[in-house]
């Protein structure tokens, strides 16, 4: 279970996280919603010890991941999963060799990399493309590489961080499917993302993050019905500056 409590974060004088609490329950998919700025990326890296809260703490299956050493982080880090937000693959490796390369720093032998690539690739519906490279995929499939990447490492947690930006809507619902996806296969999921349908598609819970906090809290179903006023004005795209000022 990952466990945000009272997490603090700032980069000189502004204050992204102030006073953050969250549970992620195991075997269930997480997107924190948000405007953009408020955070959410910042959470997903505070995680996974990119960055350390000024205060307050990360447990990750009750292990703190500020007090990790280099070889605690290296532990932690091979339980979870990263779906960056543009796809982050090596332009100069093949598909197969983007996804390998988390394996073999593992000591992975070759038979079950290989093994491990072809069974992410089909997962995400792209058995065949071991052979090409990014720039040959549109960016949508690099997307899923990414996933399929993250799922090769057989985590027990993915964070993804925005993972439908810039994509079109039936893109858009394949990565949905692809996250229900992975969920179903017993991963816990943490999603980073301001694309409402996509939201409420793969969240078995929904919390806003607002003001350095979460705000609210709940299914897709009790958010749509929320008359929460920040709420309702990010659900509805509405410029309220009397909500975002702060």
């Amino acid at each position: 279970m990952i466990v945000l409590d009272g997490v603090c974060k700032a980069f000189g004088p502004r204050v992204i996280l102030d006073g953050l609490t969250l549970d992620v329950p195991d075997g269930r998919n997480t997107v924190i919603i948000g405007r953009s700025g408020s955070g959410k990326s910042v959470t997903l890296r505070c995680i996974v010890g990119l960055l350390q809260p000024d205060a307050g703490a990360v447990r990750v299956d009750d292990v703190v991941v500020g007090e990790l050493d280099r070889d605690g982080l290296t532990a932690l880090r091979s339980r979870i999963g990263y779906v960056f937000q543009f796809a982050a693959l090596f332009d100069s490796m093949t598909v197969a060799e983007n996804i390998a390369l988390g394996l073999t720093r593992r000591g992975i032998d070759a038979p079950e990399i290989a093994e491990r690539v072809r069974e992410s690739l089909a997962l995400v519906d792209l058995a065949g493309t071991e052979a090409k490279y990014p720039a040959e995929l549109s960016g949508g499939m690099r997307k899923r590489v990414g996933i399929a990447r993250a799922v090769a490492l057989r985590p027990r947690y993915i964070l993804y961080d925005e993972p439908t930006t810039g994509l079109d809507p039936m893109t858009t619902a394949t990565m949905d499917e692809l996250m229900i996806r992975t969920r179903d296969l017993g991963v816990t999921g943490v999603v980073v993302s301001h694309d409402m349908k996509s939201a409420f598609a793969v969240g078995d819970r929904i919390a806003m993050l607002h003001q350095g906090r979460i705000h609210r809290m709940g299914s897709a179903d009790e958010m749509r019905a929320s008359d929460d006023p920040v709420v309702r004005a990010f659900i509805e795209g509405r410029p309220d500056h009397a909500v975002a000022a702060r």
